[in-house]
């Protein structure tokens, strides 16, 4: 009975480094092994990549690779750089080697060619060498289910709490931090457990304890976990204060910029407003070159997140509505630090939350017309490679725009948000249909002129003449100058009318409103240099044609009579939609 008191106490020493137990020296037990042979081809293969790579034999016969030995602050960070580059076992720890017994590896230091077994009664029944059924080597050197109990009822308020944080910190406990060991908290220990390869008890035992909080103390060395109140935003949140560091407000942003080349940032939320804030703030970050249109997206009536992702780059972005404020967060990290993300995540997510009945300033920081009214403030928007005109040929949304527009496109829009499929391309014509990859309800759509046009009459191009920069279409107006290209070619006509480049596309409309054409881009380089206000169009019955070749059903006009003006526009911008190239 004696000695296994002592052996008790011995792995009490494993304790908690939070709890008051010094220690003077630190190892990462990466592996253990049943037998000396398999320990000595496993401690080789280590010290091929490591320098210190040590083995042991420890106290119940059973043999482990260590690293070290080092300073308990550095065994932490030591263990989170290898976790990180994963070269070693995730469920390596943090031990102070006090069950290390004959040491044989390297050789020569302190080992013997054979080490003789283990006298000392073991804490658990451990199988032999020849055993079939290995053990977990955590478990063959730890406490039995009943002194688990026994020890943990020696354990103070503030370490149950500390065991609680560890367990939410990794996923497995979402309840309340109180220190109060109910049938929530051994369920999650249990789901520890048996995630970690032990025996799914639901009663830590000493050992177990002492990993979970050295693997988490780990993880905050590595990180530099610190509450965060950011009065002037009314915020507090756990951030990683070793990865970020405050950099500068930008209202509604408190920007947070990547710290030690860590490649992550964190910008805090925060801005007078309601719902219909917050609906225009997630319209907004749609639009941000860190928030790519992959991924996730969850909108509800007061909150919002955002989980996007690309080749490039990651972010999750969460905001909410309450109180006349709107407050959240958008961080943005390289994919390769997946993993590491899994941990940082849930601990800002946990502790997120507004304080007071404050929110940031939006005069706190000069800001020009432009950066307030978009509330963008310096983080880059994204933009497209272009941006064309297109217009509307059915109630079903289809599109024709120009081939220009989509030529060499990874992504192609309608309105800046709505995906489209390009479903069909006529080189010899220089025009494009897209599908939207959603329904959309057209305003108007085309019907086809298809009879002759008289020269000299009065047209009208609509179309996005300044491509993005002006949130609805305009009207050009010029005169049909003939039904034919300059060199007499046929399906073209050739208009006077003073057009600019995200003009093309966009319909040739008459004075009742049908569709005489769609206007083709300016020729580019040559070895001649046309007259302003030169432009061509492919004719209706040409587009017609065409589109009935892709599956479309066109309407024809009916030559109804000149239109009212309000009429006309309201006919030829209603059909009329932007087109956007995206990389």
């Amino acid at each position: 009975m004696r000695i296994r008191v002592l052996l008790i106490a011995l792995l009490a020493v494993l304790g908690f480094a939070r709890m008051g137990l010094a220690q003077e020296q630190a190892w990462l037990q990466i592996e253990s092994q049943p037998s000396l042979t398999q320990a000595e081809e496993r401690v080789r293969a280590y010290a091929a990549a490591f320098p210190d790579v040590a083995g042991f034999q420890v106290r119940n016969g059973w043999y482990v690779v260590v690293l070290g030995p080092y300073t308990p602050e550095a065994a932490a960070g030591r263990i989170s750089d290898l976790r990180r580059e994963n070269l070693i076992p995730r469920d390596s720890f943090v031990t102070d080697g006090t069950l290390h017994a004959l040491q044989f590896w390297p050789v020569g230091q302190s080992a013997v060619p054979a080490l003789a077994p283990v006298t000392e009664t073991p804490l658990v029944d451990v199988p032999a060498v020849d055993d079939p059924v290995v053990a977990d080597p955590i478990i063959a050197v730890d406490e039995t289910p009943k002194q688990a109990k026994a020890s943990e009822a020696a354990l103070t308020r503030d370490e149950r709490k500390a065991l609680q944080q560890g367990m939410a910190w990794y996923g497995f406990y979402a309840a309340a931090i109180d220190g109060s060991f109910g049938a929530g908290t051994r369920k999650s220990m249990a789901a520890w457990q048996e995630a970690n390869g032990f025996a799914p008890t639901g009663v830590l035992t000493t050992l177990q304890r002492a990993t979970l909080i050295a693997n988490f103390d780990a993880d905050q060395a590595e990180f530099g976990f610190e509450t965060v109140t950011e009065a002037e935003a009314g915020i507090e949140i756990t951030l990683p204060t070793k990865l970020v560091a405050f950099d500068h407000y930008e209202p509604p942003f408190v920007h947070f910029a990547e710290k030690n080349g860590s490649g992550l940032r964190v910008i805090l939320i925060s801005q007078p407003g309601d719902q219909s804030t917050l609906s225009g703030l997630y319209d907004i970050l749609q639009t941000l070159e860190v928030v790519p249109a992959a991924g996730e997206r969850s909108r509800g009536e007061r909150d919002f997140t955002i989980n996007a992702a690309s080749d490039t780059v990651q972010s999750y972005a969460y905001a909410q509505a309450s109180k006349g404020m709107v407050k959240g967060y958008l961080v943005v990290w390289n994919p390769a630090d997946a993993e590491r993300m899994t941990r940082i995540l849930p601990a800002m997510a946990a502790s997120f939350r507004g304080v007071g009945d404050k929110a940031l300033d939006p005069g706190l920081v000069p800001m020009d017309a432009a950066a307030r009214s978009g509330l963008l403030s310096g983080l880059e928007v994204k933009t497209p490679k272009l941006s064309r005109s297109g217009f509307f040929v059915d109630a079903k949304g289809t599109v024709v725009t120009t081939a220009e527009a989509v030529a060499q496109c990874g992504r192609v829009t309608l309105e800046n948000d709505t995906d489209a499929a390009v479903v069909m391309t006529d080189a010899a014509l220089g025009l494009a249909v897209l599908v939207p990859a959603t329904p959309m309800a057209p305003q108007a759509f085309a019907a086809f002129q298809t009879g002759a046009v008289r020269k000299g009459a009065q047209v009208a191009v609509a179309g996005y003449s300044y491509e993005a920069r002006l949130p609805a279409p305009v009207l050009s107006f010029g005169t049909f100058e003939d039904d034919k290209g300059l060199n007499g070619e046929p399906g073209v006509l050739r208009l006077a009318i003073p057009v600019l480049p995200g003009d093309a596309g966009g319909p040739v409309v008459d004075q009742s409103g049908a569709v005489l054409g769609l206007l083709l881009p300016g020729a580019v380089g040559g070895a001649k240099l046309l007259p302003d206000g030169v432009a061509f169009a492919a004719t209706a019955q040409a587009v017609a044609q065409a589109l009935a070749g892709a599956g479309v059903v066109t309407a024809t006009a009916t030559g109804a009579d000149q239109a009212t003006p309000d009429a006309l526009n309201a006919q030829a911008l209603g059909m009329t939609v932007l087109v956007s190239c995206w990389e």
